[in-house]
């Protein structure tokens, strides 16, 4: 069966975290009923942390500085921001195929094409989720990637480092890994949002045709 692609929503200005979680358990809902399609929506949040299923307190260096939201997708704590773009994928897998392993692959696949489209080598390390590139002080990471999936709708996302303010991830152990994480900004590619998003959607059809088993990127 061939799928359309799906719904491309851009969301102006800062996003209410709380807002946003509703706003996806309402589409995931309505996909599951299938009474709506598959969405990518793009938002920007106002500085918080959010804590994953295994989020653990130890983690959360500065409680004070941002609001912290407990949230269901995987993974440990979070930082969401301005200058970062966050792409939530509300997927059905039913239809895809029943895999998370591939899920997670492509989307760290399509990060990585994303990126190269300005000239950035993004890459995967075995055993971990999400997206580094190689600096001269080594390894950092430039994008997370924390999915849930409801009855084989997937929701929440990605969020890649554009032009964040850095040190507001000083506050948490970011996933709780003990690596620096970095930008596209600080790394000398100053394409603001505008410029990752035509990425994205250049490099779509790759990560949908991942998705279905045409080809594969191991989590």
């Amino acid at each position: 069966m061939i799928l359309p692609p799906p719904e491309w929503r851009f969301e102006p200005g800062l996003t209410d975290y709380p807002h946003a979680v509703a706003a996806m358990e309402a589409r995931v809902a309505a996909i599951q009923a299938g009474t709506a399609g598959e969405q990518l929506w793009l938002v920007e949040h106002p500085p918080l942390y959010t804590a994953g299923t295994s989020a653990t307190p130890l983690d959360l260096l500065r409680p004070d500085d941002f609001p912290v939201y407990a949230t269901g997708r995987g993974g440990k704590h979070t930082y969401h921001g301005p200058g970062q773009r966050v792409v939530y994928v509300m997927l059905d897998l039913d239809a895809r195929g029943r895999d998370i392993r591939r899920f997670v692959g492509a989307l760290e696949a399509w990060v990585i094409a994303a990126l190269a489209e300005h000239g950035i080598a993004g890459r995967v390390i075995a055993g971990k989720v999400g997206v580094w590139v190689d600096t001269p002080a080594g390894a950092a990471k430039i994008a997370a990637i924390g999915v849930r999936v409801r009855r084989w709708v997937s929701y929440h996302g990605l969020a890649i480092n554009v032009a964040p303010d850095l040190s507001h991830f000083g506050g948490i152990v970011p996933c709780g890994l003990a690596e620096p994480v970095t930008s596209m900004a600080a790394l000398g590619h100053d394409v603001g949002l505008a410029g990752i998003d035509a990425a994205l959607a250049a490099t779509l059809p790759a990560m949908l045709a991942a998705l279905a088993g045409d080809s594969h990127h191991g989590a």
